[in-house]
């Protein structure tokens, strides 16, 4: 096994989504506690890239787009001389790259045609495992202790003053509950008919306005809620990924669906509950102590991985309300 000594700069291999990224972020604390003078360097996409910036523990992020070709990341990568590369994504693509690396340590997960690449291999969890956990299976192999199981996402002070600027001129003393509609897949989306519904079944806290957080393709589901909620509502204007995290870490709890977002929440401690249908909330579900989830487990398609539903979504439009309102009070000590 390595020598501490030997290990000086170390690559992280994630490239996407910005909640996958995040969840990785488990690791970090981990690997600077075994390794504390090494430099931890992340190798993200571009558009991803700002799910680890900000992070103390991390040094750089390379980047690249999803189009470029190999040589043209290993450029980078070489011309870094790390000494250990893990590969959390270890995916055809970031195969070759950690392969070709020039690192002497390289890490990556046992799968068919893919482990040539490593020569320190592990299993990928099992199917109880949740997403996070799955990153500290590398981490083991290598025999770093665990001493934290944290995912980590930081603001800096310009996106926090945005966002208390915004929630001080739009909000008073009320109960702030952010709304996230957003989800990358079609069917991870909660109709924006069943969260008009949920939210209204939320009035019955008193004293509480709901923060409409949106992204890219949320625009049509966070105009239909805000024009249904009315006052009650506020609808943010366009933001970036940390402008957004900023808002979301100004909110007294945050109900989302399945998405980066809500692995945001859940990162900076801000009470969530996740909505789950077709993905599983024992791998996916928000990785905090003070979070929960909910999913109609009755149906018969429930956990399908489809991207789309080949039914009536029922796994959404079903969902009961006031099973979301129970799970709110308890996050939030009411009584």
């Amino acid at each position: 096994m390595s020598k501490k000594a030997d290990i000086k700069k170390i690559l992280c291999i994630k490239p996407r989504g910005i909640g996958d990224i995040i969840l990785s972020t488990i690791i970090l604390e981990n690997i600077k506690a075994a390794y504390p003078h090494s430099e931890i360097h992340y190798l993200t996409e571009e558009f991803a890239k700002r799910a680890v910036e900000n992070n103390p523990f991390v040094s750089k992020v390379l980047t690249f787009k999803k189009k470029d070709f190999v040589i043209s990341i290993l450029s980078k990568v070489r011309k870094a001389k790390y000494d250990l590369v893990f590969d959390f994504w270890s995916n055809p693509k970031t195969a070759q790259i950690t392969f070709f690396s020039g690192a002497k340590y390289r890490a990556g997960y046992n799968k068919r045609g893919r482990k040539y690449a490593y020569n320190i291999k592990a299993n990928p969890g099992n199917t109880n495992t949740h997403a996070a956990e799955s990153n500290l299976q590398l981490l083991k192999e290598m025999q770093i202790p665990i001493v934290s199981k944290k995912t980590l996402f930081f603001l800096n002070d310009k996106e926090k003053t945005y966002a208390k600027d915004f929630i001080a001129s739009n909000f008073e003393d009320e109960l702030t509950i952010g709304i996230i509609p957003s989800g990358g897949w079609k069917s991870k989306r909660c109709e924006p008919e069943k969260w008009i519904e949920i939210c209204n079944a939320m009035l019955t806290i008193s004293n509480l306005k709901f923060l409409i957080l949106w992204g890219p393709g949320d625009e049509d589901d966070a105009n239909k809620i805000k024009n249904n909620l009315h006052e009650k509502s506020v609808l943010i204007p366009e933001t970036n990924v940390g402008q957004l995290a900023g808002l979301i870490s100004e909110c007294d709890l945050v109900i989302a669906n399945d998405s980066g977002p809500m692995h945001i929440a859940a990162a900076m401690e801000v009470p969530v509950i996740g909505i789950f249908g077709p993905t599983n909330p024992v791998n996916h579900k928000p990785y905090s102590t003070n979070s929960d989830y909910v999913i109609k487990d009755d149906l018969d398609c429930i956990i399908c991985n489809k991207l789309s539903c080949p039914y009536s979504h029922e796994c959404m439009k079903n969902l009961l309300p006031e099973e979301i309102v129970v799970k709110i009070k308890k996050l939030l000590k009411i009584t």
